[in-house]
């Protein structure tokens, strides 16, 4: 009876196949990654000019601008104390005096002036009006830092199902991070001058930490040439490997869709919008610096105007019947526009 051949044993057979087919694998997997930390380089540093520019736009409105702020807050406050004096020393009808309060309202929600709290005097009708009104927002004291605070708290609502994936990505940067750590706290070494370079390297390692920012980390790991030794030829080694760069993979993509959503958000804000218009405007030759407060100033000349037309009235200057018709100036306001403001605003206000 002829002998039978034992067959190949399966590590003989498949390692070779499972070898190369772990070696396409991790090509692909690092050509990915390379990719992920070129896009994650590229959109840091667009977000970081952008918040830069931003920065520097809003310094130089405010250094240009500050006058013309000033002088607008000034007659701001003329106008308010005017209609104070005139509600307190001038005697009128009652329905004369809802009237003069009907045009101090207008002022007020069509932006000519700022808002102000109700007046014990005004009408019945209008406290049934604004009965329980919302408290007034102070948007002066609404900063780019405040608005951060909102982004943060709109975004922890909005990940709030991916609780176990973003413990997963902190647990593997804590990993990077405490690698690094130990390669190069300066306390490792004894040279004073490697403990120089040390303390700079992390520092930077630090950083990258508390911000979350793996990219950062593995960028300082592949400029030291501190990564991970690998056998080719061990099947152990390249599955750890492949495994280690397909999670780091996810967390660079998710680093890099953080990053994307962060510069929309800094484009959406009102500072954002106005270098996005300026950038626009510069293509097609226009100074938006200079027409921004070209147009301050055309707001101070309108304004000023209506606080001389409300001091006239203070002073009797003009009869009731002319300031009722309201200012010249906001006569040329188209009406249409005028009424849709001051309906958009009593919607705003009894939500």
């Amino acid at each position: 009876m002829p002998r039978k051949i034992p067959p190949s044993s399966h590590s003989t057979v498949t390692t070779p196949l499972a070898l190369s087919q772990l070696h396409i694998r991790l090509q692909f997997l690092e050509k990915e990654h390379q990719s992920l930390l070129k896009q994650i380089k590229r959109k840091r540093t667009e977000l970081n000019n952008f918040i830069e520019q931003t920065r520097a736009f809003a310094t130089e409105i405010f250094h240009k601008a500050s006058p013309s702020f000033q002088k607008m807050a000034e007659l701001d406050q003329d106008i308010h104390t005017l209609f104070d004096e005139i509600f307190t020393t001038r005697k009128f009808g009652k329905q004369t005096f809802k009237n003069i309060e009907a045009v101090y309202l207008k002022l007020q929600f069509t932006g000519i002036i700022s808002l102000k709290p109700r007046r014990r005097q005004f009408s019945t009708e209008l406290d049934e009006l604004f009965d329980n009104p919302e408290p007034e927002s102070d948007f002066s004291r609404e900063t780019v830092e405040g608005r951060h605070q909102n982004w943060q708290a709109q975004e922890s609502v909005e990940e709030s199902h991916g609780e176990a994936s973003r413990t997963g990505d902190k647990r593997k940067i804590r990993e990077t991070f405490l690698r690094l750590a130990e390669i190069f706290h300066p306390d490792k070494v004894k040279d004073s001058e490697t403990q120089t370079d040390h303390t700079e390297i992390m520092k930077s390692i630090n950083q990258a930490y508390q911000e979350g920012d793996l990219a950062r980390l593995l960028e300082i790991e592949r400029l030291h040439q501190v990564g991970e030794v690998i056998d080719n030829n061990s099947e152990d080694d390249l599955t750890r490997k492949c495994r280690t760069i397909e999670q780091q993979n996810q967390i660079l993509l998710t680093q890099y869709e953080n990053l994307k959503r962060e510069l929309r958000l800094v484009k959406s804000t009102p500072e954002g919008t106005m270098v996005s218009d300026s950038r626009k405007a510069a293509k097609k030759g226009i100074d938006a610096m200079a027409l921004m407060v070209e147009t301050i100033d055309n707001q101070i000349n309108l304004v000023s105007q209506i606080r001389d037309f409300v001091k006239d009235f203070r002073e009797q200057k003009i009869t009731i019947k002319e300031f009722l018709g309201g200012p010249p100036t906001l006569q040329s306001v188209d009406e249409e526009f005028m009424s849709d403001i001051l309906e958009q605003m009593l919607s705003d206000l009894m939500r």
